[in-house]
């Protein structure tokens, strides 16, 4: 659950509606300067390739479904528990991530970017050394302790299990006559990088987690940040996009990697007064507030 406090009020989005909201951005990824989804490798699978990869971004965060069915609760408040406070339990995080790379056999190239993305949000503190073009858009300052605490021997032993689901997967993937090509260098990395990227716009409007500029962040859109290292035509054409809040939910991102010159986006939501609390049980007050649709515009500078 992605709980934000701004302006007196408590906003909450879901984990996969965050997710659906990353799918939406990446299915309108792609313009005369920007290649979109699908279309790094061979221009015939461009369509099939294209329809792994949103499904990929879209369902980065499918391990949640279960969690957010019946979220725990801070017990001061009786709210469902925010991001943060969920990640102090690393191996309820990490069942998270083996839930999610299992959830769709039938597609296993999916799968693997989403294999990947949980790697790389670990591998930053595992690591030594690691590739900074995958360097996620929560840490493009630093410090990512606050998301991921405690020792590093859980996180260490996590990935080794992932590169076995990885190598599985991969090994499926090359059962099929263009999985060879779907797999190299120039074609999958921009595919991993546009996950984390569209991952990385999502979560700073659907929440405070991504670092602002400078100052305080406001999260929910309010708020100016850098998406670093984009590919643009390729792997070797890598650009900054600044992103610049407007007001009024109008972000301006430039350059503009969209298909169309304003791109409008929404998701639901919940929001209550900051300082509202409940001894009720959770599902006994929960589905008795009413979604909101927070919607965002998109421009071109």
């Amino acid at each position: 659950m992605l709980r934000t406090e701004h302006n007196y009020t408590l906003t909450f989005i879901t984990q996969p509606d965050h997710g659906q909201l990353a799918g939406m951005l990446a299915a309108h990824w792609g313009n005369d300067f920007f290649t979109a989804p699908g279309h790094y490798g061979n221009p015939a699978e461009a369509d099939r390739m294209r329809g792994e990869v949103l499904l990929g971004i879209a369902e980065h965060d499918n391990g949640w479904w279960e969690w957010e069915a019946d979220p725990s609760i801070t017990l001061e408040t009786g709210h469902p528990m925010g991001l943060g406070e969920v990640l102090q339990d690393q191996q309820a995080g990490m069942d998270r991530w083996h839930l999610g790379t299992a959830r769709f056999p039938a597609h296993p190239y999916a799968s693997l970017l989403i294999a990947w993305h949980a790697y790389w949000l670990y591998a930053i503190r595992v690591v030594d050394n690691p590739d900074p073009h995958f360097t996620h858009p929560l840490f493009w300052k630093g410090a990512p302790e606050q998301l991921y605490p405690g020792a590093l021997d859980l996180p260490k032993e996590f990935l080794s299990g992932l590169a076995v689901t990885q190598k599985r997967l991969e090994q499926t993937i090359l059962e099929d006559e263009c999985g060879a090509s779907w797999l190299a260098n120039d074609v999958i990395k921009p595919n991993i990088r546009l996950l984390q990227l569209c991952d990385g716009l999502s979560l700073a409007l659907c929440s405070k987690l991504i670092p602002a500029t400078s100052g305080t962040t406001n999260g929910l859109g309010n708020d100016d940040f850098s998406l670093i290292g984009v590919p643009r035509a390729g792997w070797d054409d890598l650009v900054d996009i600044s992103v610049r809040a407007l007001g009024d939910n109008r972000l301006a991102l430039d350059p503009f990697p969209f298909d169309v010159p304003e791109l409008m986006v929404s998701v639901p939501a919940k929001i209550l007064p900051a300082g509202v609390t409940t001894e009720q049980p959770i599902h006994s007050w929960w589905h008795s507030v009413p979604q909101q649709l927070i919607t965002w515009t998109l421009v071109a500078p």
